[in-house]
This record gives structure tokens, sequence and C-alpha cells, in this order.
């Protein structure tokens, strides 16, 4: 048999990775690829193993800072790229220690208080737009509810004003979807600026009048005497708003679709409410709304599982394949609702461990049993094989799902 590379931008992998990704964990699971982007290719490697995952997640011979491996000529050349600038200067993109002082400056005006804070404002949202709903038998769920709900909380919270929300879908998608080609890229530069124009206007009225919102509170935010800097400030912003609504779109979506497909454990979990956060845990586990960890690259050359890793290589480590190692979970390709040990990585591990996760397990928590709740015989409107999927490098994440209420 002719030996397998990883593509993952093949049609293959984007509709249904798991038999690539299962392929890779036990047959090569540390795999060495080219991974393009526009016209540049870069060695990588694709991780798939749990254990492995987990031992690179807090390896320090790896970096998430790419501004490590270059000399001070390539970083003032590259920051002139203010696109770049803009993606790399959150603390997602950082080491200690200035990712330390980042999430220190976010989490001060994200914590879990304000976070349950949200709670009933959530259950709101969600029956105004089920009421919404049931003024149609056929519903486009991502549309009308799996993509609005989000996007309305985290709007609030960064003080965004109700006009202005669809812009953010727009962008968002520009810029997560996959950029595989220069004019993608063009494309994907043009978003981000717009995305920038928009946010430095806000910012700049946050100056002259604070509210009592996010981008308030990182404006003012300070952490020992220090403060963001303006580039800081906007990559911050930027990361917040893609971050803060796209795992749980793609959760409420990716979880319903995994429920509708698997009728069962969805009539377990409709008679049995109490099952709602085991369920949501395993609906992170086996639909895996971030496909892999965002960027990594090896600081050094060392050899890890006797292969090679040569200093500059990017490192992809397989969130989606670590959720399904049978090592560590029985029956992995089963949904089980009711599954008790679950220690998934789909929000990650260690430092970088998702600063929203919490608001993300809210979010589907409530969408989810107010929409099976308020419609007991929901069932798709779509065949299997006409299901579509986003074209993303770390997301994985529904275009449509179209469904029967009645």
């Amino acid at each position: 048999m002719e030996k397998l590379v990883f593509n993952l931008y093949s049609k293959e992998y984007q509709l249904n990775p798991y038999p690539t990704l299962s392929y890779f964990r036990e047959h090569d699971p540390i795999h060495e690829f080219m991974f393009k982007y526009g016209k540049r290719e870069v060695r990588s490697w694709l991780v798939t193993r749990y254990d492995d995952i987990l031992t690179l997640f807090k390896d320090e011979r790896i970096t998430k800072n790419i501004q490590n491996l270059m000399s001070k000529e390539e970083i003032k050349q590259k920051s002139k790229i203010k696109e770049i600038d803009y993606i790399i200067n959150n603390m997602l993109s950082k080491d200690p220690p200035d990712h330390t002082r980042l999430r220190s400056l976010v989490h001060k005006v994200f914590t879990p208080r304000m976070i349950e804070r949200l709670r009933t404002r959530i259950e709101d949202i969600s029956e105004n737009l089920l009421d919404n709903l049931e003024l149609n038998s056929d519903v486009e769920l991502m549309e009308d509810y799996a993509v609005p709900l989000p996007i309305i909380i985290i709007s609030e919270m960064m003080g965004i004003p109700v006009e202005d929300r669809n812009k953010f879908r727009k962008w968002s998608n520009a810029i997560t979807d996959v950029s595989n080609g220069t004019e993608e890229i063009e494309k994907l530069n043009s978003s981000i600026q717009e995305f920038v124009n928009y946010l430095e206007k806000i910012i700049e009225e946050r100056k002259k009048s604070p509210k009592d919102d996010v981008i308030s509170g990182l404006v003012m935010a300070k952490e020992e005497g220090e403060k963001l800097s303006k580039n800081e400030l906007l990559s911050m912003l930027f990361l917040l708003i893609v971050a803060g609504h796209e795992t749980t779109v793609n959760l409420i979506g990716n979880g319903m679709l995994a429920l509708l497909q698997n009728p069962e454990q969805l009539a377990k979990l409709r008679e049995h409410p109490e099952n709602m956060k085991t369920a949501i845990e395993e609906l992170l586990r086996y639909t895996n709304p971030v496909e892999l960890a965002t960027s990594r690259y090896a600081l050094e050359d060392f050899i890890f599982q006797g292969k090679e890793i040569k200093k500059g290589d990017m490192i992809f480590l397989g969130l989606a394949a670590a959720n399904r190692d049978p090592k560590y979970f029985n029956d992995p390709e089963k949904l089980d609702i009711t599954r008790k040990e679950n220690k998934h990585l789909a929000f990650g591990h260690g430092i970088h461990f998702c600063l929203g996760a919490p608001l993300a397990r809210l979010e589907a928590n409530i969408a989810i049993n107010a929409l099976i709740n308020r419609f007991p015989n929901i069932k798709l409107n779509v065949s299997e094989e006409d299901i579509q999927w986003r074209h993303s490098e770390i997301l994985r994440g529904l275009v449509q799902l179209p469904i029967k209420l009645q």
C-alpha cells in the first residue's frame, strides 16, 4: 500500500477527517508533510496520539510565537505587514512572560462570575430565537439559531452595536476558512483590515467615553503598571470576537447534527436532562469544534518519538485525533452522552487552555436544551451525503443544517 500523505485541503479530509486521523494515529502518529500557505511550503508534523499531544502542549522546545524564530530584520519586515501583526499580537500567539501578562489583562474583564451572570440573558435570547423558528416547519439551524446566539452574546459583552453584528460573521468566516492561494490570502488581508478599521473607531469612542463592556475594560486594563499597546489591543479584540463565537457556533451545530444522527442518544437526553452537562462534554469530544490546535513551531532541532524535528518546523496537534484515541476513550467512535471518563482536549491544555471555555459550555448547554425541549419531533431535513462542512484549517463546522421541526 502506498504511504498516505496528509493533505489538509483534500475534499475527503474536509468532509470527514476521522478515518484519515485514525490511520495516522495507528500507522504514523508523528507524520511529516508539507503545509502549503499561498506560494510557500513549510515542513510540518501532524501529531495524532493523545499522549504525544499532551507532551508537546508542555514542551518548551516548541513556541507559539513565530517571532522567536526570526532575526531582528525579519521581525522588522514582518511588522510592516499590518494584517499579520494584528493576528500575532494576542495571547494565543505568545509564550510567557508576554502570554502571562496578556492573559492576566483579559482575565480581569472575562471572569467566570461575569460569564455566569449571562445565564439569564442567554436563556432569553435562545427562547426569542426559538419563538421565531416556530413560525416555520423547515428551518436552517445554523443561520437561524446556532450563529446568531453566540454572536449576540459576544457582541453585547464587547459593546458592539446591533446593526454591526452581521459584519463580524462575514469577517470571521473570511479569517477562519481555508486560505490556500494568493487570491484567498488577499481576501483574508482585506477582511482583517476592514475588521481593524472598525475596531479602531470603537476603541477611540471608548477612550473618550468608557462603558460597562469588555472593550472599555481592555482599553482601561493595567497589569503591574502595564497596559495593552495599540496593536496588542486590536489583536486581542480580534481574537476575542472571532474565538468568542466560532467555537460555540460549531459546538451547537455539530452537536445537534450528532444528536440527530444518533436518535437514541437524543431521546435519552430529552428524557434525562440531568445528563446535559456530560452530554456537552461528549459533544465536544465527539464533534471537535476545533479540529487542530493553532500553530506551533520548533525552537530547535530535537528528536521526538524517533522523528527528527528541525528548528522552524510547524507542529499541528490533532485535537480531533486525540479525542478519539482508543487508549483514552472506550469505544471512541460511539456517541455516549453519559460518558464519565472524558478528559478530552477540545479546549486545548496547559497555559493556552481556552479562556472562553466556560462561556462556550454555558451557551451550548442552554441552546441545545431549549431546542430539544421546545421541538420534540425535530429531525434532519437533508440527506447525509448533502451535509456541507466549512473549509477551515483548524475549525470543524457546518455550512448549513436544514431541519424539520414538526
